[in-house]
């Protein structure tokens, strides 16, 4: 037992002395390694310099790992140089696109500087066209839409500065364009209202002309006349419509209630009168058939019959009268109301 052990002792501290000579064989191995590479990029090299003339010879001393430094420093800012080169034409390019958009802006800029010129141009005569029509209505607000509180004076445009907090002028003036549009809301909705109140006035008075679609034209008018049957002068009571047709359809010119559908075989033929309010008549003759009766209430526009030759007639025309009362009036004039209306309100 006790040979046992000491055959295993003595088999460790060979095994221990094997260990440490290969250890130190191998690190030996390693220095000299290391210490050949070392001389090896240490050892000199003599590059010599000879000019063609007869000056001194220059002598450069390098080493292999000065040489290798060199050529790391070399690679080394020459992929810096790369690198701030690409870099400088990414950003040369990021510039030169944010300089095309700024372009662009600055284009739109002026466009809309323009825009706003122009509108605050077309804003003038607006100004001065609802002036004109509020003052031609009668309406007591027509000095309301420039008042300098409501930021509505528009002749105050031409004078504006810059404003201190470096707001565009353009962005001032719009400002002072929307306080002027608001301000003038109010009269524009009186302006509707009255419209509308003398849009109502104009439906219950005979106001269009009687064929429908406005054709046809005056063939005989309201007055002092030469009659066509006797050739004696005579007072003609209403006025001749012709289309040189019978059928085209004739219209109430107001609203109101058919008071009468006649035939007068000697005189008008068939004839409708009509009662409108404010003590207006209408009457329409030589019908060639009739669409209404007595106590029908009809609207402007309405077709109450067709242009014929019945009566007492020359050719397919209508008759038309118009009586205030026990009084005949020239038609003609109140089928100009609209139109002298609309050039009033121009």
């Amino acid at each position: 037992m006790v040979a046992s052990v000491h055959e295993y002792k003595k088999l460790e501290n060979n095994m221990v002395h094997e260990v440490s000579n290969f250890t130190i064989l191998i690190a030996g191995g390693v220095a000299v390694f290391f210490k050949a590479i070392y001389k090896a990029l240490t050892r000199q090299y003599t590059i010599v310099l000879v000019p063609h003339s007869e000056k001194n010879v220059w002598n450069l001393h390098v080493t292999i790992l000065s040489f290798l430094c060199f050529i790391l420093v070399l690679a080394g800012t020459q992929v810096a140089l790369f690198w701030y080169g690409a870099s400088y034409n990414k950003t040369g390019k990021t510039f030169t696109a944010k300089d095309s958009r700024l372009r662009e802006t600055q284009a739109s800029l002026d466009q809309l500087r323009d825009e706003t010129a122009h509108l605050l141009r077309e804003a003038k005569g607006f100004e001065t066209a609802l002036s004109s029509t509020l003052s031609a209505l009668g309406s007591d607000i027509a000095g309301n839409t420039a008042n300098p509180a409501a930021g509505g004076d528009l002749s105050s445009f031409f004078d504006i500065k810059e404003t201190p907090e470096g707001i565009l002028q353009e962005v001032n003036d719009i400002r002072r364009l929307a306080g002027y549009l608001s301000s003038a809301v109010e009269p524009v909705k009186e302006i509707g209202a009255l419209l509308n109140s003398q849009s109502a006035l104009l439906t219950e008075i005979p106001s269009i002309w009687p064929i429908k679609g406005g054709i046809g034209h005056i063939s005989f008018f309201f007055g002092q006349n030469e009659n066509p049957f006797t050739g004696q002068y005579y007072i003609h009571k209403g006025i001749d419509l012709s289309t040189y047709r019978q059928g085209d359809p004739i219209v109430a010119t107001a609203d109101g209630q058919v008071v009468t559908v006649d035939f007068d075989v000697g005189g008008f033929g068939n004839y409708v009168i009509i009662k409108h309010k404010h003590g207006f008549y209408t009457r329409y003759a030589h019908l060639l058939t009739i669409r209404v009766k007595t106590g029908q209430r009809v609207q402007q526009g309405e077709v109450i019959g067709y242009i014929g030759n019945t009566g007492l007639s020359t050719g397919p025309h209508l008759h038309y009268e118009v009586h205030i009362g026990s009084d005949v009036v020239d038609p003609y004039k109140y089928l100009n109301i609209r139109s002298s209306l609309a050039r009033t309100i121009r």
